[in-house]
């Protein structure tokens, strides 16, 4: 595959600035999807849509990691020291803050028993202060294998990949519910979960299709994807009667497929953005990782009734206060981020 400088390429960005506003998103609508049978129908579906649209955010954004890095040859101590280095500071800033506004809210107590005390924080940092900080778990446990793939990647022929994402694919496929009858006694399960995403993203980055596969193809095989996973979780939770996650879980097909034609239509979109706008979009992706981090305490002080913002899915019309609320909260994110960075050190824990 030929090499190519995809850091340069204003695709990838446009991607992880979409993806990290997706995040926001799904996170904004989730309660008011889990309020499934308390909300009016019409409403409870309005959130089944945004929750479905959103759902490619955090697979775009393995995919990215895997366009970006598969394609080097690294030495094993000094990628995980960069990369780890990178990671770290924040996350633990963020979890200490995390674990303090727990405290300050009263989801935990610390008592006069200091041993007691130690445990209970790292028992936050071992199974994550914050519901989103999974994410970082993830990304750490992909960064130590990365070094291994990009080599296999690198000298792989095109068959060996596809090969590698069919049976990745297949046992993604035989590992769901509905398909469970399939699994066979035969153990295919050493490829698995996000590492998938990873060799994916190096994939379809680099491919070049044939011309008939363009935007408006893709564009079709995202809409699909996306009504199937929006009626499939209406119709499952109704039968189920209760809220049905089955068709949202991020290693699944259609999921996959929904993640994969979005990334194929931000490669192919060819979008021209304004100098201003792009300006704007460099500095929001320059932020990313703190804004993913940051995002859930604003949220969570926006929506909470004590502070009096009420900035949530209740704001207005739930077609109009979905995205205007994640957007209120990206922004708000990005803003509180970008001043801790300029504070001494702060750069270490914002970026």
């Amino acid at each position: 595959m030929p090499e190519q400088k995809h850091h340069q390429l204003d695709w990838i960005n446009n991607l992880r600035v979409i993806a990290m506003f997706l995040v926001v998103v799904l996170h904004t609508t989730s309660p008011m999807l889990m309020a499934y049978g308390k909300e009016p129908d019409s409403y409870w579906l309005i959130a089944d849509f945004f929750n479905a649209l959103s759902r490619f955010g955090v697979p775009v954004f393995v995919m990215i990691t895997g366009a970006l890095l598969l394609n080097r040859d690294y030495e094993l101590g000094d990628f995980l020291r960069k990369r780890l280095g990178r990671i770290f500071p924040p996350f633990i800033f963020w979890s200490v803050v995390y674990i303090l506004y727990s405290w300050y809210n009263e989801d935990i107590v610390f008592t006069d028993n200091t041993s007691a005390n130690i445990i209970l924080v790292l028992h936050q940092f071992k199974y994550g202060a914050y519901y989103h900080l999974w994410y970082v778990y993830m990304l750490i446990g992909l960064y130590f294998i990365i070094p291994i793939l990009s080599k296999f990647v690198r000298n792989a022929s095109e068959k060996e990949v596809l090969y590698f994402l069919l049976l990745w694919f297949v046992v993604m496929a035989i590992s769901q519910p509905y398909l469970a009858r399939y699994n066979p006694q035969i153990d295919l399960h050493y490829i698995t979960g996000y590492i998938g995403y990873l060799v994916l993203g190096h994939y379809l980055a680099f491919k070049q299709f044939p011309a008939w596969m363009n935007v408006r193809w893709f564009g079709i095989l995202f809409l699909v994807s996306l009504s199937v996973i929006i009626a499939g979780t209406y119709f499952a939770s109704m039968a189920g009667k209760g809220l049905s996650t089955l068709f949202y879980e991020p290693i699944s097909p259609t999921i996959v497929l929904l993640s994969g034609s979005a990334f194929m239509i931000g490669k192919l979109a060819n979008l021209k953005l304004s100098p201003k706008l792009k300006k704007a979009r460099d500095l929001a992706g320059s932020y990313t990782f703190g804004i993913y981090l940051s995002h859930a305490l604003i949220l969570t002080i926006f929506d909470d009734p004590d502070y009096g913002i009420n900035i949530n899915y209740k704001l207005c019309a739930p077609f109009l206060s979905i995205p205007l609320t994640a957007l209120l909260v990206y922004c708000s994110s990005l803003l509180l981020v970008w001043v801790i960075s300029k504070i001494p050190f702060g750069k270490w824990v914002a970026m």
